[in-house]
């Protein structure tokens, strides 16, 4: 049977990370953009990092951040992965990757013109670029750059895409159960689903989700 991997994003506060580790979260994400909520500093991050057990992946998501931003994170906070969630190129995410020595993925943004080829080519795209490129997270274009908390249109995943696709983008302990059924991806990322408020993270919630995400695996 296959297990769909859990990340839980924006985590800002100990009891926060204790809960989605107690709760079985595969990986935790932490936001290194300054204009969002969710937002935490390096030396914040490396507090919460070192709260950690093994086998759990850290994430750090940055917006058109540049190599010595990224580098300056990492001297303090170190993340076993990097998520780019803004408007980097594929050139601009391998330059990173590579001065860095961390994988990435990249955050796939789907507005209403977005087609099953573009997030292909996509794909293609960035894993031409870069040996470090692990994957796409299919997110929902909005205005501001982050999380969108917002579904997109799944049907748009295409069938062979979707065992390598992160899903992201409006998930909630009520669709977690039917967003993993119709996609069936190898990993879903939750941030404000389960929030009781922005960067505060509500463990009930976390834990209702990932056994949302467990029910959908079993059928």
């Amino acid at each position: 049977m296959h297990r769909t991997r859990i990340k839980i994003c924006g985590l800002t506060r100990a009891e926060d990370v204790a809960a989605a580790v107690a709760a079985g979260a595969d990986a935790i994400g932490f936001v290194f953009y300054d204009k969002s909520p969710r937002y935490v500093t390096a030396s914040a991050a490396a507090e919460l990092i070192r709260t950690v057990p093994p086998f759990i992946s850290t994430v750090g998501l940055f917006v058109n951040a540049s190599a010595e931003e990224v580098s300056a994170v990492l001297e303090r906070a170190p993340l076993s992965l990097l998520q780019f969630h803004g408007d980097e190129t594929p050139e601009h995410c391998a330059a990173i990757a590579q001065a860095v020595k961390r994988p990435f993925m990249r955050a796939a943004r789907i507005g209403s013109s977005t087609t099953p080829e573009d997030l292909i080519k996509w794909e293609q795209d960035y894993r031409s670029a870069s040996p470090f490129f692990t994957g796409l997270l299919l997110d929902t274009l909005v205005e501001q750059y982050g999380g969108s908390g917002k579904v997109f249109d799944w049907s748009l995943i295409p069938k062979e895409l979707a065992p390598r696709v992160v899903l992201s983008g409006g998930l909630s302990v009520q669709n977690a159960t039917d967003a993993v059924q119709r996609v069936r991806p190898h990993a879903v990322d939750i941030s404000s689903g389960v929030e009781q408020a922005k960067g505060i993270k509500d463990a009930a919630k976390i834990a209702a989700f990932i056994s949302a995400v467990y029910l959908a695996d079993k059928t």
